[in-house]
């Protein structure tokens, strides 16, 4: 498995939790998942999966897994919360505003404003999710596209 499930074990047994099966398996899944899943596609998975983990146990551990700053909550422009591993205490994405995909990137360069809120207001920054909107290329090309070709019509008016 690669950081963010070891990530997420570590966070799992630094703050005194089993590493129990269905924990285990909800991490694998949210891993294999890229990191963004919502509960109705995650209780899917966990059904085909493991049919024992039962919904309560599977909301049990999103909770939990959300308290300890293993995930993290977005809508990300829709009304649907989506539940993203948070490796590093930090997630950045963008969200194409007119086809809702979403590209994820690393580096965010919020440090320096990091240091200032943490000065300004004296608390400690834990981590952080950046949220950006927009057009992506495809959409971006799309639109330019449709401001080309559009025909003003000389007799309306």
């Amino acid at each position: 498995m690669s950081g963010d499930y070891s990530v997420g074990v570590q966070a799992l047994q630094d703050s005194g939790y089993k590493l129990t099966g269905p924990r285990l398996t909800i991490l694998q899944l949210l891993e294999e998942s890229g990191g963004h899943i919502t509960s109705a596609e995650l209780l899917t998975l966990v059904e085909a999966r493991n049919p024992s983990i039962g919904r309560a146990s599977v909301f049990r551990t999103l909770d939990l897994m959300t308290k300890l700053g293993i995930l993290w909550t977005s809508v990300q422009g829709g009304s649907t919360i989506h539940y993203m591993l948070m490796p590093g205490g930090h997630h950045h994405h963008i969200v194409c505003t007119r086809c809702h995909k979403l590209i994820e990137f690393n580096d965010c360069r919020l440090s320096t404003l990091i240091a200032s809120v943490e000065k300004e207001y004296g608390v400690q920054v834990e981590g952080h999710l950046l949220e950006l909107f927009g057009l992506c290329p495809d959409c971006r090309e799309l639109a330019q596209n449709e401001q080309r070709h559009q025909v003003v019509n000389p007799d309306a008016a």
